[in-house]
């Protein structure tokens, strides 16, 4: 069987490596979580931190296990939400070593947010499958935040609001050595599950994180100056390290109100750059978080754009979403089964991209995009508190039909054969004799096909045939024959041809014609994708 180059889209093993920033897409069986201390209003009340756990497929089994406190089980479908309450004794201490994560595993992959929150203070972050965590990651350089980080030499670890930035070393399942560079490294070997928390000190001039075994990292400050002498919680997760300079683009919605308190933190250089509104994308090779007060936020890089993200409404708070789109591209774009209503998008000045914001609705919120690839953020406000995290993203796949948890599949066959020859072909592989029963079908199938390099096949049968009995055309997928796309002068009379043949000409814009049953042609076999319910 022949394979149309870049149309069978095979994932990779679960278990494999991530190296990129963000892996295919944010879904997995495995994660790893812990929840910072959080010291906001400076006594302490009991924080009420959760985790958002949206299984994609039907009949998916969910465990979590809190450390020694508390394991349970339940029985998810696709679309389903379980919020899960922690236990306050899972919020971690000042402890350097501990032993306070969260694993949750699933038996088909399921999407994870972790919400730290204590009153008005409140984080949320997408949490990555550990089996796309890395083995390196990049040290960005610490916000400048009156009252916390500067002035530099008020800065104490007596003192929790102007204490250092912190690192939080989460290993995975396997026992592991863990090392920071920077002008002095340091050390630590860490047990299977187990966290360590490290000052991010200036005069040690932290640059990386290196394991030998795959690792989760957060970076951020328990309790951050905000606004008038108050204090919230401040953590994102880190990407793993990347070499390649990629595309960061910077939606001017995320600084609203706080222009000239917003930075770009960017690790290759080690340097803050103020946000600008002239200027809406930045290149780096590192890990690029975008600071304002409240929030720590890691940008999506182009090539890291999807076509689905799935975004869980919070209760008692403000949702929305930020998207950044192609320009060319804003009428793709979904809310759910419907087109956006009505947004307003704003200029990305110095791009090609533009940028909205939504508001979300109770329970689940699905944006998916018909034709192309975009960034989608989560965001919320609680009081003064502004926080967010990337959406976590289903596919990279687009399709005019919803959002994609298995791609469609199309193969072009080996053999030449006759019509009823080629339909017990595309069975036996489990698939069917293409029937394009819609144009925006064809326009996507046609796109795909007119990939292949072999200027030889000419035409190919597809799943259309006049019945014997009524002369009228059929698909053998039985859908109904609306949009059709004949060649001219086609299809002729019943005595010309009973099976339908598709042109791979571009000049004669993939046409069909009516041809002998029997005449040998390459058979095109398809299947359609699974797609995740929207409603």
């Amino acid at each position: 069987m022949a394979l149309v180059p870049g149309l069978l889209l095979i994932l990779a093993a679960l278990h494999q490596e991530s190296t990129a920033t963000f892996p295919e897409n944010s879904t997995g069986v495995h994660f790893i979580v812990a929840f910072p201390e959080n010291i906001a209003y400076y006594h302490p009340d009991a924080p009420e931190n959760k985790v958002q756990i949206t299984a994609l497929h039907y009949s998916t089994s969910v465990t979590v296990m809190a450390h020694i406190f508390h394991t349970e089980t339940k029985q998810l479908q696709a679309g389903d939400t379980w919020v899960y309450d922690l236990d306050a004794r899972m919020e971690l201490k000042k402890s350097q070593i501990s032993n306070n994560t969260l694993q949750i595993t699933s038996t088909k992959p399921v999407a994870v947010r972790a919400i730290n929150q204590k009153k008005d203070s409140m984080q949320t972050a997408l949490v990555v499958s550990a089996d796309n965590l890395g083995t390196e990651y990049h040290i960005p350089p610490v916000p400048r935040i009156k009252g916390t980080t500067e002035p530099a030499s008020s800065v104490s670890t007596d003192v929790t609001e102007r204490g250092p930035f912190k690192l939080i070393i989460i290993n995975s399942d396997k026992a592991n050595t863990v090392t920071l560079e920077g002008a002095e490294s340091s050390e630590v070997s860490l047990a299977p599950y187990q966290l360590a928390q490290f000052w991010v000190k200036e005069s040690e001039a932290m640059r990386s994180v290196k394991a030998a075994n795959p690792v989760a990292v957060l970076f951020g400050h328990p309790c951050a100056v905000v606004v008038n002498c108050t204090c919230g919680m401040l953590f994102t997760p880190l990407p793993p390290a990347n070499e390649e300079k990629l595309k960061f683009y910077v939606p001017p919605i995320l600084a609203k109100d706080v222009e000239s308190e917003t930075f770009l933190l960017l690790s290759d250089q080690a340097s803050l750059v103020p946000f600008n509104p002239d200027s809406s994308m930045v290149k780096a090779s590192g890990t690029v978080l975008l600071y304002r007060p409240g929030m720590l936020l890691s940008l999506i890089p182009e090539e890291d754009f999807a076509s689905c993200y799935i975004l869980n409404h919070i209760p008692n708070i403000e949702n929305y979403a930020v998207l950044v789109v192609h320009k060319d591209q804003t009428d793709g774009v979904h809310l759910g089964s419907n087109p956006l209503s009505s947004p307003k998008w704003q200029e990305m000045k110095g791009t090609d991209y533009v940028s909205t914001n939504i508001v979300l609705t109770a329970g689940k919120n699905i944006i998916w995009h018909t034709s192309s690839k975009m960034a989608v953020y989560f965001m919320g406000k609680k009081g003064l508190a502004v926080f967010g995290n990337p959406a976590p993203s289903i596919s990279k796949t687009p399709d005019f039909r919803g959002c994609v948890l298995s791609p469609e599949v199309l193969e072009i066959g080996e053999v030449a054969s006759g019509w009823p020859e080629s339909v017990k072909y595309c069975r036996e592989k489990n698939l069917q004799l293409i029937s394009l029963n819609e144009d925006v079908l064809q326009k996507q199938v046609s796109a795909r096909l007119s990939q292949t390099t072999d200027d030889k096949l000419k035409q190919v049968w597809i799943g259309l045939r006049r019945s014997s009995l009524t002369g009228e055309w059929y698909w053998v997928s039985k859908d109904p024959v609306t949009d059709t796309n004949w060649g001219q002068g086609e299809p002729g009379t019943v005595q010309d041809g009973q099976c339908a043949m598709m042109s791979l000409d571009t000049k004669k814009d993939f046409g069909w014609s009516d041809e002998d049953c029997c005449k040998t042609a390459i058979p095109v076999c398809y299947s359609g994708p699974v797609l995740l319910p929207v409603e």
